[in-house]
């Protein structure tokens, strides 16, 4: 098997390279869907019509939340199965984690079509920005299967390692995404149902196009067969995927929870409630950047780490880490520089507004990234667990950050500090879930042998 994937001997810098470049021009290019909208509805609907995307951004990370989740633990579940030489386990969870995929897209649209004036109100929607909310959203939960599918697939072509084909796909809807925005707000005059419209065809383009890669699939001959979604290999899949799911449904939650303090102490400042939420939308599309970012650098790593822990060759596991680990650490502090130096030009290119809105969200971006540095290690450190098949260690501290942290001190600072405690309570949090990753990792790497094992020894893969 060696001898057949480059995974388990090529120098590991050199594969880190060749997965994380397309991985990362991916990941980052799938996250300008979301900005390039939000930056042409800036420039045509103004604050308002920033405020009520991010009053729709909840459900956008509900759907990244299920896509991940069925996504990074399908490839998970594929390289380790493949590592350890089960290919007819690895050929069913490819299978079952494409048709589980669209079957979620779908079941997710059906229940959002039916409730949009329950959600956005839920998500925390003022008077003022309801109706563009739900022009927004009532087009895009139209394109949820196809937007569920392409980023799942995603991740389940890079497990192939074509990462230059799924790079391509995305690539592909991102351009095309960016030439309809400007289209249909500007020229066909749509405005915010326009932005909804071009991301459902640009996303929905994209994952037929990383769907017809599978014809040609080379670790394994896949078979209609294999698509039929089995219960055993959906298990599987979730459990090491549900680290990520758990982390993006608490982003949800804590979205949900940001936007309704927003909304009540905003009345209470000079401020208002719609520049608060409209600036918190900003600064989470430009984290949001950020984070896939660093999650290419993560699916960089994953089949390398998955493939080499199921063969058991744990010195290309550790010297894999470790270089994540670094990686992450210098982007992070890359992008907590220019966020910190520029923040006036970055929220000044997602429209004009009022001196009091460039003034409070100076202020709540500086505050609010003022540890972000940190959180390159808390991505990397959580997501590594998930792909050596240890998912409830990769759940506890995916989930630490949002729900031990961020949402009991959103509760508690604001009464302390007012509207400036909403923003003071994420760098608390960076530094609690960051002290939490490094004592998870350093326990880990003194447990795991140092010495190679071989296939015939007994050890379990997946907790």
């Amino acid at each position: 098997m060696e001898n057949r994937n480059k995974i388990g001997y090529m120098p590991v810098n050199k594969l880190f390279i060749k997965f994380a470049t397309p991985a990362i021009i991916a990941n980052v290019t799938n996250a300008l869907y979301n900005i390039v909208d939000q930056i042409f509805i800036g420039w045509g609907m103004g604050y308002k019509g920033n405020a009520a995307t991010s009053i729709a951004f909840p459900f956008f990370t509900i759907c990244l939340s299920f896509g991940l989740m069925l996504g990074v633990g399908g490839a998970a579940g594929f390289n380790l199965n493949l590592g350890a030489r089960r290919e007819k386990v690895a050929r069913s969870i490819i299978g079952t984690a494409i048709s589980s995929l669209f079957i979620a897209g779908l079941i997710i649209s059906i229940v959002f079509s039916f409730n949009i004036s329950r959600a956005l109100k839920f998500f925390g929607a003022t008077d003022d920005i309801f109706n563009l909310a739900t022009e927004y959203l009532s087009i895009a939960v139209l394109g949820t299967p196809f937007s569920i599918w392409a980023i799942g697939l995603n991740h389940l072509v890079r497990a192939d390692g074509a990462a230059k084909y799924s790079m391509r796909a995305i690539l592909f809807g991102a351009i095309l995404n960016t030439i309809l925005d400007p289209l249909f707000i500007f020229i066909f005059k749509w405005g915010m149902k326009g932005a909804a419209i071009a991301t459902v065809i640009s996303q929905s383009l994209s994952g037929i196009i990383l769907l017809l890669y599978f014809k040609d699939f080379k670790s394994v001959e896949l078979r209609l067969s294999d698509l039929k979604p089995k219960l055993t290999d959906l298990r599987l899949i979730m459990s090491l995927g549900f680290g990520t799911l758990a982390f993006q449904l608490s982003n949800v939650f804590v979205q949900v929870v940001f936007n309704n303090e927003l909304k009540k102490y905003g009345e209470l400042s000079i401020y208002g409630s719609s520049i608060p939420i409209a600036i918190f939308g900003i600064v989470m599309k430009i984290t949001v950047l950020f984070t896939s970012f660093n999650i290419g650098l993560i699916n960089g790593s994953q089949p390398i780490i998955s493939y080499n822990y199921g063969a058991r060759n744990f010195a290309r596991v550790r010297e894999t880490a470790k270089l994540l680990l670094k990686s992450s650490f210098i982007v992070s502090v890359i992008f907590f520089i220019i966020f910190q130096l520029f923040p006036r030009q970055i929220i000044g290119i997602f429209g004009e507004g009022s001196d009091l809105y460039f003034e409070y969200g100076i202020r709540y971006m500086r505050i609010f990234l003022s540890l972000m540095f940190l959180n390159g290690v808390q991505y990397s450190g959580g997501t590594f667990f998930n792909t050596i098949g240890k998912p409830k260690i990769g759940a506890t501290i995916s989930l630490s950050k949002n729900v031990l942290f961020l949402i009991p001190l959103l509760m508690i600072y604001p009464k302390i500090f007012g509207l400036n405690g909403i923003a003071y309570a994420a760098p608390t949090a960076d530094l609690l879930s960051f002290l939490l990753v490094v004592f998870f990792l350093n326990r880990e790497f003194k447990k795991m042998p140092k010495e190679n094992l071989t296939l015939t020894e007994e050890s379990d893969i997946i907790e």
